[in-house]
């Protein structure tokens, strides 16, 4: 037990993830992270961003290469989890209807990512957690795989190139930077934080408001 926990430890650690695991294990995290629900817990942005910092010291130099592993990583997870997200929705659809468990939730899913579906997951590729579900949303709500995979694309490619080649190029505008990694990780951890806390409550806000509103049109 205390091995496994010492691996969790490990994965989670992103100095850790870069130094011990090279290329091949920051492609796998990323891939899982962005795409199949049992990764949420993996890091996500602050292993984009100590990747590209730390690239000429743990993964070879060549932040093109780095940065090519990530964005195809986080393109495959994505389609993954769509994939995974259609299969999942089609039994959910045949399912008999439980009192926890009605066809209008994958209809009212379905009809938010009709409105939101781009935006959702573009914005999504930075927010911890929304960015390991997104995907499995959209699938799950049938969401066009044409469409999906433009807006796939364009979050992955903002995502991994501002956090990938911003830390690259901050490691190298301010080399002394990587002797304070573990006080770049904590800003990571309180900026996700923060945005968490901030998107529960605005969806909280919008709940309340769409129950007002269904209140006054009975």
């Amino acid at each position: 037990m205390e091995t496994i926990w010492q691996y969790i430890q490990t994965l989670t650690n992103s100095e850790e993830v870069i130094s011990k695991g090279g290329l091949v294990l920051v492609f796998l995290i990323v891939y899982l992270e962005t795409g199949w629900f049992f990764g949420f817990f993996l890091p996500g942005d602050y292993l984009l961003f100590l990747a590209g910092m730390l690239c000429d010291k743990y993964l070879g130099g060549n932040i093109w290469i780095v940065f090519g592993g990530i964005f195809a990583s986080a393109v495959l997870g994505n389609f993954s989890g769509y994939g995974f997200g259609k299969l999942v929705g089609r039994n959910f659809e045949n399912r008999k209807e439980t009192w926890y468990f009605k066809r209008k939730y994958i209809e009212q899913t379905r009809a938010f990512f009709d409105k939101n579906g781009g935006k959702a997951l573009i914005i999504g590729r930075f927010l911890p957690i929304i960015r390991t579900f997104a995907p499995l949303l959209a699938g799950m709500a049938r969401m066009p795989l044409a469409h999906f995979a433009i807006y796939n694309v364009i979050g992955a490619l903002l995502w991994s190139s501002l956090l990938v080649l911003g830390g690259y190029y901050l490691g190298h505008a301010f080399p002394a930077m990587v002797n304070y990694v573990e006080y770049v990780i904590l800003f990571f951890l309180a900026i996700t934080t923060l945005t968490l806390i901030k998107g529960y409550l605005r969806l909280k806000k919008q709940n309340k408001e769409n129950k007002k509103e269904v209140l006054d049109n009975n």
